[in-house]
């Protein structure tokens, strides 16, 4: 049998992948941007492993798997998979998330860089001498948006700080770590108005693009930070820019963008706008989740699925279901 990726995801994202798989599979490398050799391996293979589906314009018939290498769904046309094809996702990100939120936070409230370019410079605002003084975490409120894995793992981590962990999103969880308190969809302004940071971790749907924008940052405190890791158009991003730019907010952290490069050299802009020269923002290139550890649970997980579909067995994290499954 044979699965398809991008040849840039050999030696990284998929490195792990042929020591893996305990089946009988040919593993095809092709660089994604040579469309018509890409085209062309489409045709051939029984699974691919890529984030993105789009109209091929061509017959898959042999294609019984999309295995998309991470959570998200928004960069797939459903309605354009073949109805023999099933899709399934993948997650064990969450916890390197949540060791990057915290970590952003408590950076945020302790200032540890700022403090850090002082000393260097012999400069010792900041100090018990002469001030001025860093916040504390405890006593703050999150309020997390979407509160589902990633969500978990954040209030689990950062309760013990003596964090206030406010839930939203369609359902109150009924496993795993709970929220503190819970609001749904229709209170938004609510949890807006009652926090200091704001977590983005909903996936990127119909409802949630555009979720956060001019009118919700005038709900927020003027001290508070939102952060989002999820997906950069769920937040507006003029507004963002704005209220930034602006003070109507603390500032932000960012690892969730507008553009992406498809190559390192390109030195692709994340923004239209110049977030760049703003000090109350911190950026970072979508590097929230990304670690060795993940690299390999991840691989694991999509080997397993490869190998289950070499036995006719029962795949995992089905998001679509092919017609043979029903």
């Amino acid at each position: 049998m044979k699965v398809l990726i991008r040849e840039q995801d050999e030696a990284t994202r998929l490195s792990h992948l042929p020591s893996l798989l305990s089946s009988d599979w040919s593993i095809e490398a092709i660089n994604h941007l040579n469309s018509d050799l890409w085209l062309e391996r489409l045709q051939e293979v029984d699974a691919l492993i890529s984030m993105r589906w789009m109209d091929p314009g061509i017959p898959c018939h042999n294609l019984k798997l999309i295995q998309l290498p991470g959570a998200g769904l928004d960069g797939l046309e459903f309605q354009t998979i073949p109805a023999h094809t099933s899709v399934c996702n993948v997650f064990e990100h969450e916890v390197p998330i949540a060791e990057f939120v915290v970590a952003a936070i408590l950076q945020w409230v302790t200032q540890l860089n700022a403090l850090d370019r002082s000393m260097r410079q012999n400069d010792w605002s900041g100090s018990h001498l002469f001030g001025p003084t860093h916040e504390e975490l405890s006593g703050k409120t999150i309020g997390i948006l979407g509160y589902g894995h990633i969500g978990k793992e954040v209030a689990k981590r950062i309760k013990p700080f003596g964090v206030h962990v406010i839930g939203y999103g369609p359902r109150e969880p009924v496993s795993g770590e709970k929220p503190d308190t819970f609001y749904h969809i229709d209170q938004l302004h609510t949890v807006l108005e009652l926090c200091d940071f704001i977590l983005i971790s909903a996936p990127l749907t119909e409802e949630t693009e555009g979720l956060i924008s001019q009118s919700e940052f005038k709900k927020m405190k003027e001290t508070a930070v939102i952060i989002n890791v999820a997906r950069g158009s769920i937040i507006n991003e003029e507004a963002l820019y704005q209220a930034c730019k602006e003070r109507e907010i603390g500032g932000a952290v960012i690892d969730a963008w507008y553009q992406y490069p498809e190559k390192i050299s390109n030195r692709t802009p994340p923004s239209n706008f110049n977030f760049n020269e703003l000090d109350n923002v911190i950026m970072s290139p979508h590097a929230s989740a990304w670690t060795d550890a993940l690299i390999y649970r991840r691989t694991k997980f999509i080997a397993e699925n490869l190998n289950r579909l070499a036995r006719d067995e029962p795949l995992l994290n089905i998001v679509k279901y092919s017609d043979k499954m029903k």
